[in-house]
């Protein structure tokens, strides 16, 4: 494939990714304001957070299956499966809530978190079409561009919800509609909008090498690979750490604000403000990221989750006060960006190939399994000792990443040990 051709193909492959994380982004934000509040109704609230914890358990399944397709037979086809099994699951949801079965609700929410591991999949996909020195940028514009529909997405929980009564449908069930049409949109875009021929390798890399057939190692192998590199090490397990800490968060903090008598309005404007914060932000923490180094930038989103934890925690005392639990929760989201994308521009400097994809698949698989965890331990915890035990709780899963850093930093200073490659 000539040069011009080539970046033809990349420019468009990258459109694609923009349009349809922004349709992906308003499907999975339309059912994230409402989903701990629909298994809330239907089974308690110490159940309220097996919703998120169904559906990043979902995304967590997906990951290793959705990169094996990738690394096979190319990002197209493994876009493609991932959102119509996405939209598959927003119908189930919408019948749960109509036949009043929590067993089907929890199905439906892990069909439907399947489009959250297509949302940090397309990531990777854009650093593959993006030269070395900008791929942290690059991949933070496709991430971006998930800021227009994450923020819209949970202010039509109202609207949603209104259609979904007007249409016969039960409370909540609503919003689902409206993440049904936008993963049906994403399903198209990708399956006939993106490039069949794009390269898998970073464009550093000479083409005869890039078309060279590699076999790729299973998730295992790639996971030892980087348990024997330090820098590599860290970002796998900042990126575990820092959703688990996001994700037990998030979930509960709408459940907690409606327990203090705020409106469902009110809640969609505070998990908007923490999407922006995931989203809004990322472009500058690309290039943080190129020019910094994953390592810094990874550090840096560490402290701000610290920040947003102890915010969370002036939050919980204060009695769930709207305001300040809108910064914490906004804060959370800025931090699990900078996190996120260093670690993701660290991933994406993996030299091999038959490396590269399946530790990304396996990072995202655990990334999801710490969240799900998390999810599932939140609503429990609520119950138990309130939204302070939630925040103290965050604070202890972010400690794994914090002995990693050490550790990277350990790493890099000495000449001799494999601290992984790319750049610090």
């Amino acid at each position: 494939m000539s040069t011009a051709v080539e970046s033809t193909t990349s420019r468009r492959a990258i459109s694609v990714l923009i349009a349809s994380n922004l349709l992906g982004g308003v499907g999975v934000a339309s059912g994230v304001a409402v989903g701990g509040l629909l298994a809330e109704r239907l089974g308690g609230t110490s159940v309220a957070g097996l919703g998120q914890a169904a559906s990043v358990l979902g995304a967590a399944i997906a990951a290793v299956p959705l990169a094996r397709v990738a690394a096979r037979a190319g990002r197209r086809r493994s876009l493609t499966v991932g959102y119509a099994i996405a939209t598959v699951g927003a119908v189930t949801i919408v019948t749960a809530a109509v036949v009043d079965q929590l067993l089907v609700l929890l199905a439906g929410l892990g069909l439907f978190g399947v489009a959250q591991a297509v949302n940090l999949q397309s990531r990777y996909a854009a650093g593959e079409n993006a030269p070395a020195a900008s791929r942290g940028r690059t991949m933070a514009i496709v991430i971006w561009a998930t800021t227009i529909g994450s923020v819209a997405g949970p202010n039509l929980s109202e609207p949603g919800n209104r259609v979904g009564v007007a249409a016969g449908l039960p409370t909540l069930a609503g919003p689902y509609l409206f993440s049904l049409v936008a993963f049906a949109l994403a399903t198209l875009v990708i399956g006939l909008g993106y490039p069949r021929l794009v390269r898998s390798r970073p464009a550093a890399e000479p083409a005869d090498q890039r078309e060279a057939p590699i076999a790729p190692v299973g998730t295992w192998a790639a996971l030892r690979w980087a348990s024997r590199h330090a820098v590599a090490r860290f970002a796998v397990v900042l990126i575990a750490c820092a959703h688990a800490v996001m994700v037990m968060i998030m979930v509960m903090t709408p459940v907690h604000m409606q327990h203090h008598g705020m409106s469902l309005t009110v809640v969609g404007v505070v998990i908007s403000l923490h999407i922006l914060g995931m989203f809004g932000l990322s472009p500058v923490f690309g290039w943080c990221a190129d020019k910094l180094g994953g390592v810094r930038t990874g550090a840096l989103g560490m402290a701000l989750i610290a920040v947003a934890v102890v915010l969370g925690l002036l939050a919980a005392q204060a009695g769930g006060t709207g305001v300040l639990t809108a910064v914490a929760l906004t804060v959370l989201g800025i931090g699990w960006s900078a996190s996120v994308i260093g670690a993701s521009a660290l991933l994406a400097t993996a030299t091999d190939e038959h490396v590269r994809v399946p530790l990304q698949g396996a990072t995202d698989a655990g990334m999801n399994y710490a969240g799900a965890g998390a999810a599932a331990l939140a609503g429990p915890i609520l119950a138990w000792g309130g939204f302070t035990a939630v925040n103290l709780a965050g604070a202890m899963l972010l400690v794994p990443a914090v002995l990693a850093l050490v550790a990277a930093l350990a790493a890099q200073r000495s000449p001799t040990s494999p601290a992984g490659s790319g750049r610090p």
